[in-house]
């Protein structure tokens, strides 16, 4: 008897106060990086009505000027019209920011601390996932929620519907049988809309410009369309709704699928194994389910302030492996750079790349920047089967 089940994943536009808040943080990072990809930085965001507020550590050798990142920032995302609420222009800027603790960085500069290779900048634990049910070798449903909420964006910023507003959240309900995503079994979408337009034709319009083009391939007669269920979303962004950086961790990874070790990933440079270590697992996983190793594989990775090696390494094939998962993890030792320096080599992480990756999810994702969502370590694991 076929076993049925239906998972949901969400995702949010890059109007939302919390997206607002990552893509802050990363873009002074990028700012650091561009003239001194040594920075250590770690930026955290609040917005509310007409506020941002900035605070965090940061050692660097360049000047940043914060307050036009973050208007600048705020500009692009779209709030630019004054009856928003909020306005990239005269909203109140605040920033605390003092330098790395010296105790932290002597256990990350290579060479200064009770060991000499450069060490993670913090202890904890980094899950990496992939599946095999999308050509992304992602869940599908935060695969479709990210791209709805794209789209959102997409027809705001291109005039089809002019009168979006760029606060908006998506959610997406897959029903599985035996495993596999078969069919979208409801579709929400709050969308942010200018006061004079009726509630009915943001319906309508929402339903035929995004709904129906990104998920055409599983909608069906009995799909469930909840859009703007409340009746209207005029007020929002940070008038609405206080946002602060790393409150989307689980938009930003797997919608849900897999583990979480807690940590976020904006406003970290990737001596922050936070960052760094979960891009390495999620490259890791990526390239042992395309290597036809696993259908669907997890990868933790544990570290230790101030140490290099991970401390643990974990794989969960979920019964799909064509292997044991003990000889999986002896693999990934041998063909994947696991110590903090080695990633940030491997993977290109000292460049400033990280703004992009503060809305619409870290994985996923085919654009240059995304090196870890590279597969060319796949025919490698293919030939150890």
């Amino acid at each position: 008897m076929a076993q049925k089940y239906i998972f949901t994943s969400e995702s949010v536009t890059e109007g939302h106060p919390d997206k607002i808040c990552d893509q802050i943080s990363d873009a002074i990072l990028d700012e650091a990086l561009k003239k001194d990809p040594s920075s250590r930085v770690g930026i955290e965001t609040l917005v509310a009505t007409g506020l941002v507020v900035v605070a965090g550590q940061m050692t660097t050798k360049t000047y940043i000027d914060i307050p036009k990142v973050i208007r600048n920032t705020v500009k692009e995302i779209g709030y630019d019209n004054h009856d928003y609420g909020f306005h990239w222009e005269d909203c109140g800027v605040l920033v605390s920011i003092d330098e790395q603790s010296p105790d932290i960085a002597q256990g990350v500069d290579i060479g200064k601390g009770k060991f000499k290779e450069q060490g993670a900048g913090d202890q904890g634990l980094m899950f990496g996932f992939a599946t095999d049910e999308t050509p992304e070798l992602m869940p599908l449903p935060i695969i479709l929620s990210h791209k709805l909420c794209r789209r959102l964006a997409e027809v705001r910023k291109d005039k089809t519907l002019p009168y979006l507003r760029p606060d908006g959240k998506s959610e997406v309900a897959v029903e599985y049988v035996d495993g596999k995503p078969t069919r979208v079994d409801t579709i929400v979408i709050a969308a942010q809309h200018d006061e004079n337009v009726e509630e009915e034709k943001v319906q309508t319009d929402i339903l035929e410009k995004v709904v129906r083009p990104i998920g055409k391939d599983y909608i069906d007669n009995k799909t469930k369309f909840f859009i703007n269920a409340t009746g209207r979303f005029v007020k929002g962004g940070p008038p609405a709704d206080t946002g602060v950086t790393g409150r989307k961790i689980i938009v930003d990874t797997y919608g849900g699928h897999g583990s979480h070790g807690g940590g976020c990933f904006s406003g970290k440079d990737p001596s922050k194994v936070d960052r760094s270590a979960s891009y390495m697992a999620r490259y890791i996983a990526k390239n042992i389910v395309a290597s036809g190793i696993a259908k669907k594989c997890e990868v933790q990775l544990a570290y230790v302030i101030g140490y290099a090696q991970p401390i643990s390494i974990l794989v969960d094939t979920f019964g799909t492996g064509k292997m044991n998962n003990e000889k999986i993890e002896s693999l990934i030792k041998k063909y994947f750079e696991l110590t903090p320096a080695g990633i940030i080599r491997h993977l290109d992480l000292l460049r400033p790349i990280y703004k992009k990756t503060a809305a619409y999810g870290h994985f996923g994702r085919s654009e240059n920047e995304f090196t870890w969502e590279k597969t060319d370590k796949a025919r490698e694991l293919a030939e150890e089967i």
